[in-house]
């Protein structure tokens, strides 16, 4: 099938390529002609693993393109994906729909014969009944349908769940886009990867649904930690209590600084907006978005009290930029928080990540960046874990006391034993344990 893909950021990118490798003749459109250059030339503008050679290999079978010139990618496809960014509105934190919008008149103009346009963006409630609206206004001549196809791609692992999904969630009620849709995803095992037809409010619903039920996790888990702490229990053994029960599931309930990233944040506060708007709210989600806020800079208070003393005039080192592992991505991490929280106490900071350094420069221009872990460790009187990179978890401490004017590890991701931490003569704090 021939698609094409409206934004080439994460999600668009990621859903392109991996779509190319379904054996689909795929283009990427982007307004921005220094990214699709920057794509033709075999850069990659994000990090994600495994996605420059994938980029690589199907270019080379002729089933991948880059190109800025929407009007002729569009008019010769079968599916159109909008594929744009929903930042949180300014000042109220509704999912800002202006580049959708942009997207869609741009395509609606463009069509020529039946084209199905499916929302990969995460859009509210009702979005696809405005895109079908704009299209009608914009190309009365046009023979389309609009579905909601949402995306479910964890940052660090994308090409894994795009290529083989727990579900893919079709929001759709036109039988020729239902059996489009069928037809785009045949690869795909039914049995091991269903696909899962649906209204299209329902879809978009969904999308929100469960990012939220996700960060609710995350969040419950975390108030838990807090708990452990008082009364001494170990919550990494309370969440393995809990995971195991089939009913709950031991993923997300890893306790830790709280959750960030281009997804959560956004989608709760826009989940937040429409209930409220529909006179409809969810107290949960709307109390789990302020845990999370105040969560943050209370990694900044534990690390002052791992410390015994105030920070200011201090020197913290700091291992992790980005929200999560395996991505450059920096956006709403938690670690940015944690550091302003620092910074405002008076103390100084010096940073490490493997992938996040360059992003996080040009918000963060007070964070002395350094070129390896042991840098960051030297003539610091704490060492804080905020992001759990594999390489984080093997710190050979006995290179990283003599070089540190204290030994202290603050370890916000429980990614080590406290005795062997201690045995290294390093004093050791971690979440939720003793």
């Amino acid at each position: 099938m021939k698609i094409t893909i409206v934004g080439t950021g994460y999600v668009g990118l990621v859903s392109g390529v991996c779509l190319s490798s379904f054996g689909h003749d795929v283009t990427c459109v982007d307004s921005s002609g220094e990214k699709i250059d920057l794509l033709n030339s075999g850069q990659v503008p994000i990090f994600e693993p495994g996605l420059d050679a994938l980029i690589a290999e199907n270019v080379a079978l002729d089933r991948l393109r880059f190109s800025t010139d929407l009007a002729t990618s569009v008019a010769s496809a079968q599916v159109v994906f909008i594929a744009v960014g929903t930042p949180s509105r300014a000042g109220d934190g509704h999912a800002d729909l202006q580049f959708v919008h942009t997207a869609v008149g741009d395509v609606a103009r463009a069509l020529k014969n039946y084209t199905v346009i499916a929302t990969k963006s995460t859009v509210p409630v009702g979005t696809g009944d405005d895109i079908e609206r704009i299209i009608r206004q914009t190309n009365p001549e046009a023979d389309f349908s609009v579905v909601s196809n949402p995306e479910f791609l964890r940052e660090g692992a994308a090409i894994e769940d795009f290529r083989a999904p727990d579900r893919v969630l079709i929001g759709a009620e036109d039988p020729r886009a239902i059996e489009t849709m069928a037809e785009l995803y045949q690869t795909l095992d039914p049995d091991l990867h269903p696909l899962v037809f649906t209204s299209r409010r329902t879809a978009e619903l969904t999308k929100y649904a469960a990012n939220a039920f996700l960060a609710v996790k995350l969040a419950y888990i975390n108030e838990i930690a807090d708990l452990c702490e008082q009364v001494g229990a170990d919550v990494q053994h309370v969440a393995l209590g809990m995971g195991l029960d089939s009913r709950i599931g031991r993923r997300f309930l890893n306790a830790g600084p709280g959750y960030g990233g281009s997804c959560f944040p956004k989608d709760t506060l826009a989940l937040l907006r429409t209930a409220q708007d529909h006179d409809s709210p969810i107290r949960v989600i709307e109390t789990i978005v302020g845990i999370n806020e105040t969560r943050k800079r209370a990694m900044a208070r534990k690390i002052e009290r791992a410390i015994g003393a105030s920070i200011r005039g201090k020197t913290i080192g700091i291992l992790g930029l980005t929200f999560k592992p395996n991505t450059d991505d920096i956006r709403e991490s938690p670690a940015l928080s944690i550091i302003q929280a620092l910074f405002d106490k008076g103390a100084s900071v010096k940073a490490y990540d493997p992938a996040g350094m360059s992003a996080a420069r040009s918000v963060m221009p007070g964070i002395e960046y350094s070129g390896s872990i042991r840098a960051a460790a030297t003539d610091a009187d704490a060492l804080v874990i905020i992001t759990d990179w594999d390489e984080f978890k093997t710190l050979d401490l006995a290179d990283l006391q003599p070089v540190m004017r204290s030994p202290v590890l603050v370890d916000l991701r429980n990614l080590y034993d406290p005795a062997q931490v201690q045995a290294s003569g390093f004093a050791y704090h971690s979440v939720g344990r003793r």
